[in-house]
This record gives C-alpha cells, sequence and structure tokens, in this order.
C-alpha cells in the first residue's frame, strides 16, 4: 500500500471513530437522570418518581467564580404550577414539592377557603453572594440549593404575596406564617420578612445547615 492510500485510509478510521464518539454522546444525553454523580442523588430521583413527579435531568456544570449545578434536576409537573423554576438540586426539588403538597395546600384550603392554582417564585439558580450580606460568601442560589417563594394565586382569582400579605388581612397573615413555620421543618435555611429588608418580598428556602449543631435556621 503506497503512503497517499495509507493516509487516506488513516483519514478514514479517524472519521468513524468521530462519528462513533458522536453517536454515544447522543446516547449519553445530559437530560437523562443517568448523568447523577452521586448514589444519594440516584435515590432522590427514585423517590421523586415514587411520588409521581415529573422533571428532567440536567448537565452539571461549573462556572466562574465557584458556581455550580452539580446533579440537579429541573420541575415539570407536581401538581401545583410554579413559575421561575430552573435548576435545582433533587433535595431541595424533593422538598418544594412535599411542601407544595402537605403545607400549602391544605393551609389555603383552611385559612383562605380556596385552592392555590399557581405559585410564583423569584427563581432557583443565580450564581451570586447572599442577598443583605457583606461577607461576600456565595449564596446556596449559586448552587443550584436554593428557592425564592413571592406570591400565590388562588383559584378564586386572589393573590397573596409576601411582600403584603405578611401584614396583611388576618387570614393572609396565618397562611403565611403557617407556611413560613412548615418550612422550617422541612428546609435547612427559612428566612422570610423578619430577617431583614432583602427578604421582604419572599420566603427563602434552602438545603444548607446554618447552625453549629445541624439544626434548621429559621427566621
Amino acid at each position: 500500500m503506497s503512503l497517499v492510500y495509507f493516509q487516506r485510509f488513516l483519514l478514514i478510521v479517524a472519521v468513524f471513530a468521530l462519528a462513533a464518539c458522536g453517536g454515544r454522546e447522543k446516547l449519553q444525553s445530559p437530560r437523562s437522570s443517568d448523568n447523577m454523580t452521586s448514589q444519594n442523588a440516584r435515590q432522590c430521583l427514585a423517590g421523586l418518581k415514587s411520588k409521581s413527579v415529573r422533571f428532567a435531568g440536567l448537565p452539571s456544570k461549573s462556572f466562574n467564580g465557584g458556581c455550580r449545578m452539580i446533579d440537579t434536576i429541573k420541575l415539570m409537573d407536581f401538581g401545583t404550577p410554579t413559575t421561575n423554576l430552573g435548576a435545582m438540586t433533587c433535595p431541595l426539588a424533593s422538598n418544594f414539592t412535599d411542601w407544595a403538597r402537605f403545607a400549602v395546600a391544605p393551609a389555603a384550603k383552611q385559612y383562605l377557603g380556596s385552592e392555590v392554582v399557581k405559585i410564583e417564585t423569584m427563581g432557583t439558580f443565580n450564581c451570586r453572594s447572599i442577598a443583605g450580606s457583606r461577607s461576600g460568601k456565595l449564596s446556596e442560589h449559586a448552587f443550584a440549593n436554593a428557592v425564592d417563594v413571592s406570591a400565590f394565586v388562588l383559584r378564586d382569582g386572589r393573590r397573596v404575596s409576601v411582600l403584603n400579605g405578611w401584614r396583611g388581612s388576618p387570614e393572609e397573615r396565618a397562611f403565611l406564617r403557617r407556611l413560613h413555620q412548615s418550612a422550617c421543618k422541612r428546609f435547612g435555611t427559612v428566612l422570610g420578612p423578619e430577617y431583614n429588608a432583602a427578604h421582604a418580598n419572599h420566603f427563602h428556602f434552602d438545603m444548607a445547615k446554618s447552625t453549629s449543631n445541624g439544626a434548621a435556621y429559621c427566621r
């Protein structure tokens, strides 16, 4: 075989090898839950599936400044339409769906006499430091491990926001305080209007334990 033909042969082999690699990448889609790197994440996803929660796995990414999305998902359907949900760690997503189902829904009926048809949030992943802090420490939002909840829309048309409802009617105040208390049992850190001015218009929930003894930090 001449040198020219041998070089052409090597080129053809290389092309087919690259094509094969491309095919394997498509099979291992980053949107599959199979891309989860830890056993805990895979167990968490199995738990979501058992609760009939629809979600999509997201590719793991790291960003400048230390922000990252590792083993995250996007919630698609868990019974209550919710705005602005992006990448979330599975434990955060699991606790959030439980909170929506077992705290928000019954509290709305008990205190407001109506059903919540939409939860409004201010988002999940955000590569930034802690709001209202001078420490410069990254927020749990920078790790897709936090969600900010701002309002609830009821079937009868009312909209109860944290900003206005926290000191609103007796029914709104009771409703929001019940949700805040319930969240303290599910999340590592819960911050609301009583914490500081930066949280006057939302509840902040994340899965980080902020106390030395591992207990939830609830303000």
